[in-house]
């Protein structure tokens, strides 16, 4: 079902392997160390390397024992109950418990945090006793384990010593530049945007894979400037490899290109909401975007077969809904995109009203995803054939999230990798109304909103025979394409660059941990 790649032959203990140094970069550095302010796969992939959860995801993305040994539904579906490992500490010598899963609880599922919409299904937690812990949900809910992979588990000592009991993304607090986690690294100096340096945690419970004595992560923007550093052995790794040099990386003798698909989808967004258009000579002026014919004339302008041909050089594949097909959950009947059509598009916008087209503001962070400003520039070439002025605002991605979530676009890029390899990830993140109390859309930056899919979810949730539950998400799937909630453009590959001394592991969450990791 996933296509995870090991390079090279089982990895031995550390014990058995030279100690060795080991250099990476990637594009974006993490936004925070705090692992409940950011829901990004940046931030997450990163601190899984230093901060654990209950459950954690193995090379094959199997859910396996983390920080809770064994998990058991209660009764007949109120909830989860989870037997916590014993003998436990932080990287701090402090121990673990049963009341760091409770605070962990209460800080990732407050409204300061960014993580909140994991608990959407939670109606309570209690501590049984200082190793078990029951999880009590509003349905009986089999997905719960797998989709809380990534949430971690905090000191509550720690975080409240140091006045940071609940997350701050916007300004930041002292578990923004520190971590005290219990994973087999440990961070022992940060300076973000230049380097972030760890080092293995001699205390961690588990059995060490890897030979790292110390590791270095530089966030590297310019792609010409990556390749030149692995290239030269300034690296050892680069993620990813720009795609237009990752044939000739290949034929280099001391390079390993490692290629695969990743979860995530790119797509298009929407402001459902928006009264009027914010950007572009149509500023002020009614929002074009709210006709579904609008939506549907961008999905037909756009060529993604092009799009797949020029700028991935043939590594991505055509996405027709919020999950690829790898996914447990994708509708098989509903595969189909909107095809490539021109004059269809002018036909649409002609009806819905604008036969001349209008201007509008699209928003791109030129950091985030593969290729993604380029992406964008192709976008506004192929929207400008049928009359779509979209003026082109690209940025880093450490101020495009606050630009989305301040409703600052007309129209926008996102990539979305389900957390649960399951498509009922991006629905209750994406495609339900946003309803804080509920702890549900958080994502859904435009606001999209149908009463059906809102129906549809806790039961989705619930439901435990396959076939009625597929049937469900196959309605849902129908409702968004109907509606061109978004247009989805393709499921982005994974290219990676190694030297030919490194063992790896390459997952299709595109996470990269380090306790995998063999220096040769």
């Amino acid at each position: 079902m996933f296509r995870a790649f090991a390079v090279g032959a089982a990895l031995l203990a550390t014990t058995s392997l030279h100690a060795a140094e080991f250099k990476w970069a990637s594009t974006t550095d993490p936004q925070t160390l705090d692992p409940h302010a950011v829901n990004s796969a940046p931030v997450l992939g990163f601190l899984n390397n230093v901060y654990e959860g209950l459950v954690r995801r193995g090379k094959d993305m199997r859910v396996e024992s983390a920080l809770a040994t064994a998990w058991e539904p209660i009764g007949d579906g109120e909830g989860w109950r989870f037997t916590l490992r014993e003998g436990v500490t932080f990287q701090d010598g402090s121990a673990f418990d049963a009341q760091d899963v409770l605070f962990s609880y209460q800080r990732a599922s407050s409204e300061a945090a960014d993580t909140r919409s994991w608990f959407a299904p939670i109606s309570d937690v209690k501590v049984v006793d200082d190793y078990t812990v029951d999880f009590l949900t509003n349905a009986p809910n089999p997905l719960f384990p797998s989709s809380i992979a990534n949430w971690m588990i905090m000191d509550s000592d720690w975080a409240e010593a140091n006045e940071a009991a609940l997350p701050d993304k916007d300004n930041g607090n002292y578990a923004t530049l520190n971590a005290n986690g219990t994973g087999a690294f440990q961070v022992t100096a940060r300076e973000p945007g230049l380097r972030t340096v760890l080092e293995p945690f001699e205390g961690w419970w588990g059995d060490a894979e890897h030979n790292i004595t110390r590791a270095e992560f530089t966030p590297i923007q310019n792609p010409a400037t990556a390749v030149a550093a692995l290239l030269s052995g300034d690296v050892d790794m680069i993620n990813p490899v720009p795609i237009q040099d990752a044939e000739r990386l290949s034929t280099s003798p001391d390079v390993t290109v490692i290629k695969g698909i990743e979860a995530r989808v790119i797509m298009l967004g929407f402001p459902h909401e928006a009264d009027v258009l914010k950007y572009g000579a149509d500023q002020g002026k009614p929002n074009p975007f709210l006709d579904t014919r609008v939506r549907k004339a961008v999905a037909h302008a756009i060529s993604v077969p092009a799009i797949l041909r020029t700028i991935m050089r043939g590594n991505a594949e055509a996405a027709s809904q919020l999950v690829s097909p790898a996914m447990n959950g994708y509708s098989r009947v509903l595969s189909e995109r909107p095809p490539f059509d021109v004059a269809k598009a002018k036909e649409l916008l002609t009806e819905a009203g604008y036969p001349e087209g209008f201007s509008f503001g699209l928003k791109c962070p030129n950091d985030r995803y593969l290729n993604d400003e380029a992406v964008c520039q192709a976008v506004v070439s192929m929207l400008a054939q049928i009359g779509l002025t979209a003026e082109l605002d690209a940025m880093p991605v450490r101020n495009y999230w606050p630009e989305l979530r301040e409703d600052n676009y007309d129209m926008y890029l996102l990539g979305w990798s389900p957390g649960t390899f399951d498509a009922e990830h991006p629905i209750r993140f994406l495609a339900t109304t946003p309803n804080p109390d509920k702890k549900l859309g958080s994502w859904n930056f435009g606001g999209f909103s149908n009463a059906r899919v809102d129906e549809l979810l806790p039961l989705i949730q619930s439901e435990i025979n396959a076939d009625t539950r597929q049937a469900m998400l196959d309605e849902v799937v129908k409702i968004i394409q109907d509606e061109q909630a978004y247009v989805t453009l393709y499921v982005q590959p994974l290219v990676w660059g190694t030297g030919k001394n490194i063992e790896l592991t390459q997952r299709p969450d595109n996470f990269f941990i380090l306790r995998w990791v063999t220096v040769n």
